[in-house]
């Protein structure tokens, strides 16, 4: 009587192997003089090993599953060394691995993983398919960049995993485990950012690299747009749309940033904020409707990223430098919501808005932890948004050239009528 869950076992484990070997055998490993010892033929029969090797082991043999898997793998390695003693042949071993690799993934299907044996063998095909489009791409990444993601696995696996998740000191603010999580959450959006300028470009228009400036720092860009403005005053629009698609840009990443920590909140400042984003979005897409027809090249298209330009994908020390102002934050709001109450909060925000919206932003989802408060944090957020965009209109006008800073003051005073308009709506 024939076994079919045994049936479809084999069958998966089969074509486990057959895929593996038709890729094999379409990128030519298998011929010429540097040719490797197996097709789709023992592709396909290696896998069915495996797979026998899988029922036995499920059947209560495992002595014999072993010798038949040990047969399997054994086979690869030996032919790999036999390939190795010809003169002129190449000690890649891609198609040897990845035959060892067949063995296992036929027993996995055997061993009732079909879903994982298959997932498996498609991400097997595929990094044996796009070899030249790894190694491009491999070639493309710098140092610094494979370093700064070495650090964020450290950061994320290492250390965030040994830090206690308890609250500790006065009014329970110090909590290691969650302050860790902010310097993640910063350092990842940082690493964001840079990718974007990579893929896109530093010198693919100010107005881009304003939108992805404001990943990190909207205050940054408008500082260095308004320095800018002075030395190139024929840039003037686009410097100041650079400037109104950074603070535009803040809004989404004060919302990514509340909704991950405390979801209620950025519920609740979804209607604070919605105005600015819009009202910036409008004047983005305006003034580039307007300038269709122009092109502008700010700066030559083999200017490399500097370091000034964003070359430090983590930006850690910023972020540890963040992490560090929201624990004094959080300490001082404890303080006046014990000693005001919602009043002082919604007045600390505002002077905090003029120097760290991050920091503010993640101290309110912890103020917002108690659903009463929910509404006094969104509209502090919205308030310290108010703020920091006077702040930037105050540097605009004392910074900026003639022409730059109309038209700058022009896009921040909509901002900031429009965050007017937001707190109103959301106010509590």
């Amino acid at each position: 009587m024939l076994d079919l869950p045994l049936a479809l076992d084999l069958l998966v484990s089969a074509l486990v192997g057959l895929a593996v070997g038709v890729e094999r055998e379409w990128s030519g490993h298998t011929t010429g003089p540097d040719g490797r010892f197996a097709g789709v033929r023992t592709f396909t029969l290696l896998g069915v090993i495996g797979g026998f090797g899988g029922w036995f082991f499920r059947d209560g043999q495992p002595a014999l599953a072993a010798v038949i898997v040990a047969a399997g793998v054994l086979f690869p390695i030996s032919a790999y060394a036999a390939t190795l003693r010809r003169p002129g042949t190449t000690t890649d071993g891609t198609t040897e691995v990845a035959a060892i690799l067949v063995v296992a993934m036929g027993a996995a299907a055997a061993l009732g993983h079909r879903t994982l044996a298959s997932a498996a063998a498609v991400v097997c095909v595929l990094l044996l398919a796009e070899k030249s489009t790894l190694q491009n791409a491999l070639q493309k990444v710098a140092a610094h960049e494979l370093r700064a993601a070495l650090q964020f696995a450290v950061l994320a696996l290492v250390i965030l995993p040994l830090l206690p998740a308890g609250a500790y000191g006065p009014f329970g603010a110090f909590q290691p485990r969650p302050l860790w999580i902010v310097v993640l959450l910063f350092s990842g959006l940082n690493f964001t950012g840079y990718i974007a300028r990579r893929v896109i470009g530093e010198t693919r228009g100010l107005g881009v690299t304003g939108l992805l400036g404001g990943l990190v720092s909207s205050t940054a860009v408008s500082l260095t747009f308004s320095r800018r403005s002075r030395t190139d005053p024929d840039l003037a629009l686009p410097l100041a749309l650079g400037v109104v698609a950074a603070c535009t840009m803040l809004v989404p990443r004060l919302l990514v940033t509340s909704s991950v920590l405390r979801p209620a909140v950025a519920t609740a400042a979804l209607p604070v904020l919605l105005p600015t984003f819009l009202v910036g979005l409008s004047l983005i897409v305006f003034v580039i409707w307007q300038q269709r027809n122009t092109r502008v090249s700010p700066m030559p298209d083999d200017t490399p990223l500097t370091p000034a330009h964003g070359q430090n994908p983590l930006a850690l020390a910023s972020s540890l430098q963040m992490a560090a102002a929201f624990q004094v934050v959080l300490f001082a709001i404890a303080w006046v919501q014990q000693a005001v109450g919602s009043t002082g909060v919604l007045l600390s925000a505002a002077l905090l808005g003029l120097t760290d919206m991050d920091a503010l932003t993640v101290s309110m989802t912890r103020y917002g932890a108690d659903p009463a408060n929910v509404r006094v944090a969104a509209a502090a957020i919205g308030i310290g948004v108010l703020s920091n965009t006077m702040l930037k209109l105050a540097v605009v006008v004392t910074m900026g050239g003639p022409h730059f800073r109309a038209r700058a003051a022009t896009g921040l005073l909509a901002l900031a009528a429009a965050s007017a308009v937001g707190i109103w709506i959301g106010w509590p």
